[in-house]
């Protein structure tokens, strides 16, 4: 069995502005490099920083779907946002107990993408990893350089 691991970045010239996101989906053997499987960009006209990464995780898990691979060993997802990973692995049960509001009680922002990760994360056992970002990570800078490719398209 192999091990997965997910890379995701996105980001905003502006914020709000226009956004991009991408992901990285890679397959690890044991004592063995990385072999990318799939590598995808994607960009809106107006958006926000926090949008942009959601949808990068969004994205991947969905095309992980389409990976002719057996299940893996491991999946673990990277990501430099902590918004992304504090959301998803401390908030997010708190928001649904509460019907998707705050502990101050206001709407919880960005709901409607929290709502669809919430429910691809849970079809996988999934290892969230937080990384610094810009700090030389390949993987990572791959990601934001997708990204910055993504925002320079529109």
């Amino acid at each position: 069995m192999s091990n997965i691991e997910i890379w995701t970045d996105g980001g905003c010239h502006g914020n709000p502005g226009p956004g991009g996101w991408a992901f990285i989906i890679c397959k690890r053997e044991q004592s063995a490099a990385e072999q990318i499987l799939i590598e995808k960009n994607g960009s809106e006209n107006y958006t926000t920083n926090n949008r942009m990464e959601l949808i990068a995780v969004i994205k991947a898990l969905t095309a992980l779907g389409t990976i002719n691979e057996a299940e893996p060993a491991m999946l673990s997802v990277y990501t430099d946002s902590q918004y992304v990973k504090k959301g998803i692995t401390e908030w997010i049960s708190g928001w649904k107990i509460k019907n998707w509001r705050t502990s101050s009680n206001k709407p919880v922002k960005n709901d409607d993408l929290w709502r669809t990760l919430d429910v691809l994360a849970s079809a996988f056992k999934i290892n969230w990893q937080w990384v610094k970002g810009h700090s030389g990570n390949f993987l990572n800078e791959r990601c934001d350089e997708l990204t910055q490719k993504a925002i320079e398209s529109l």
